[in-house]
Protein backbone atom coordinates (compact mmCIF):
# COMPACT_ATOMS: atom_id res chain seq x y z
CA UNK A 1 0.00 0.00 0.00
CA UNK A 2 2.44 2.36 0.58
CA UNK A 3 4.79 2.09 -2.66
CA UNK A 4 1.08 3.16 -3.81
CA UNK A 5 0.57 5.94 -1.99
CA UNK A 6 3.28 8.17 -3.35
CA UNK A 7 2.69 7.80 -6.88
CA UNK A 8 -0.88 8.17 -6.41
CA UNK A 9 -0.20 11.15 -4.79
CA UNK A 10 1.85 12.65 -7.64
CA UNK A 11 -1.05 11.64 -10.09
CA UNK A 12 -3.77 13.93 -8.30
CA UNK A 13 -1.26 16.80 -7.63
CA UNK A 14 -1.10 16.52 -11.35
CA UNK A 15 -4.21 16.26 -11.96
CA UNK A 16 -5.25 18.94 -9.89
CA UNK A 17 -2.41 21.36 -11.66
CA UNK A 18 -3.85 20.76 -14.63
CA UNK A 19 -8.00 21.79 -13.79
CA UNK A 20 -6.50 24.97 -11.67
CA UNK A 21 -4.18 26.10 -15.15
CA UNK A 22 -7.61 25.41 -17.10
CA UNK A 23 -9.62 27.51 -14.94
CA UNK A 24 -7.31 30.08 -15.05
CA UNK A 25 -7.33 30.19 -19.08
CA UNK A 26 -11.06 30.13 -19.44
CA UNK A 27 -12.51 33.54 -19.99
CA UNK A 28 -15.02 34.75 -17.20
CA UNK A 29 -17.49 37.03 -18.75
CA UNK A 30 -17.96 39.28 -21.22
CA UNK A 31 -14.83 40.21 -23.48
CA UNK A 32 -14.63 43.89 -24.50
CA UNK A 33 -12.24 44.00 -28.12
CA UNK A 34 -9.63 46.68 -27.91
CA UNK A 35 -9.51 47.71 -31.61
CA UNK A 36 -5.73 49.02 -32.15
CA UNK A 37 -3.19 49.43 -35.11
CA UNK A 38 -0.31 49.74 -33.84
CA UNK A 39 0.06 49.00 -29.80
CA UNK A 40 3.86 50.49 -29.63
CA UNK A 41 2.48 53.81 -30.54
CA UNK A 42 -0.52 53.35 -28.16
CA UNK A 43 -3.87 52.00 -27.75
CA UNK A 44 -7.04 53.67 -26.15
CA UNK A 45 -9.96 52.55 -25.09
CA UNK A 46 -12.59 52.83 -21.95
CA UNK A 47 -12.18 50.66 -18.99
CA UNK A 48 -15.00 51.26 -16.08
CA UNK A 49 -16.01 54.43 -18.16
CA UNK A 50 -12.42 56.05 -17.78
CA UNK A 51 -10.01 56.39 -20.66
CA UNK A 52 -7.09 53.76 -20.34
CA UNK A 53 -4.01 53.30 -22.68
CA UNK A 54 -2.23 49.71 -23.47
CA UNK A 55 1.22 50.10 -25.06
CA UNK A 56 3.87 47.36 -26.33
CA UNK A 57 7.77 49.00 -25.46
CA UNK A 58 8.80 47.42 -29.18
CA UNK A 59 7.41 44.86 -31.89
CA UNK A 60 6.79 41.58 -30.26
CA UNK A 61 8.99 38.35 -30.90
CA UNK A 62 8.47 35.22 -29.75
CA UNK A 63 10.94 34.77 -26.85
CA UNK A 64 11.88 38.09 -26.45
CA UNK A 65 11.09 39.94 -23.65
CA UNK A 66 9.25 43.41 -24.06
CA UNK A 67 7.29 45.89 -21.64
CA UNK A 68 3.90 45.57 -21.49
CA UNK A 69 2.19 49.20 -19.69
CA UNK A 70 -1.01 49.81 -19.15
CA UNK A 71 -2.35 53.58 -17.76
CA UNK A 72 -6.02 54.07 -16.65
CA UNK A 73 -7.00 55.67 -13.34
CA UNK A 74 -8.41 54.37 -10.59
CA UNK A 75 -7.12 50.15 -12.22
CA UNK A 76 -6.68 48.40 -9.13
CA UNK A 77 -5.05 45.23 -10.51
CA UNK A 78 -3.86 44.34 -13.69
CA UNK A 79 -2.95 40.97 -15.54
CA UNK A 80 -1.96 39.74 -19.38
CA UNK A 81 -1.98 36.42 -20.93
CA UNK A 82 -1.26 35.56 -24.58
CA UNK A 83 -3.18 33.16 -26.51
CA UNK A 84 -3.52 31.99 -30.44
CA UNK A 85 -6.71 31.10 -32.07
CA UNK A 86 -7.21 27.26 -31.92
CA UNK A 87 -4.19 26.71 -29.97
CA UNK A 88 -2.53 26.22 -27.04
CA UNK A 89 -0.17 27.74 -25.74
CA UNK A 90 0.73 27.00 -22.32
CA UNK A 91 0.13 28.85 -19.18
CA UNK A 92 1.56 32.45 -19.20
CA UNK A 93 0.06 34.32 -17.05
CA UNK A 94 1.61 37.73 -15.96
CA UNK A 95 0.36 40.01 -13.50
CA UNK A 96 1.40 43.97 -14.00
CA UNK A 97 3.07 46.18 -10.95
CA UNK A 98 2.21 49.74 -10.28
CA UNK A 99 5.10 52.61 -10.50
CA UNK A 100 4.87 55.80 -8.61
CA UNK A 101 3.26 57.56 -11.39
CA UNK A 102 0.15 55.14 -10.88
CA UNK A 103 0.89 53.20 -14.25
CA UNK A 104 1.02 49.64 -14.38
CA UNK A 105 3.82 47.33 -16.05
CA UNK A 106 5.05 44.08 -16.87
CA UNK A 107 8.24 42.64 -18.52
CA UNK A 108 6.72 39.34 -20.70
CA UNK A 109 7.62 37.38 -23.23
CA UNK A 110 5.55 35.52 -25.71
CA UNK A 111 5.68 31.45 -26.17
CA UNK A 112 6.98 30.00 -29.01
CA UNK A 113 4.55 29.11 -32.00
CA UNK A 114 6.13 26.06 -33.40
CA UNK A 115 4.20 26.34 -36.61
CA UNK A 116 5.07 29.72 -37.47
CA UNK A 117 2.29 31.94 -36.89
CA UNK A 118 2.18 35.25 -36.11
CA UNK A 119 -1.30 36.14 -35.15
CA UNK A 120 -1.81 36.76 -31.24
CA UNK A 121 -4.18 37.75 -29.05
CA UNK A 122 -3.45 39.40 -25.93
CA UNK A 123 -6.11 38.62 -23.04
CA UNK A 124 -6.05 41.50 -20.70
CA UNK A 125 -8.00 42.00 -16.90
CA UNK A 126 -7.96 44.72 -15.16
CA UNK A 127 -10.53 44.98 -12.19
CA UNK A 128 -12.00 41.61 -13.47
CA UNK A 129 -12.92 43.36 -16.33
CA UNK A 130 -11.52 41.11 -19.61
CA UNK A 131 -10.31 42.68 -22.64
CA UNK A 132 -8.64 41.31 -26.12
CA UNK A 133 -6.12 42.83 -27.81
CA UNK A 134 -5.11 41.49 -31.68
CA UNK A 135 -1.47 41.76 -32.78
CA UNK A 136 0.68 40.33 -35.29
CA UNK A 137 4.55 39.65 -34.45
CA UNK A 138 7.79 39.46 -36.70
Amino acid sequence: MKRLFAPLLVIVALIGLALWGAWQKTPRGEVQAIPCENPMAGCAFLHEGLPATLRFSVQPEALKPFVLSIASPRLREASVSFQMVGMDMGFNRYDLRQDAEGNWSARVTLPVCTVSRVDWTAEITLDGRHYALAFDTR
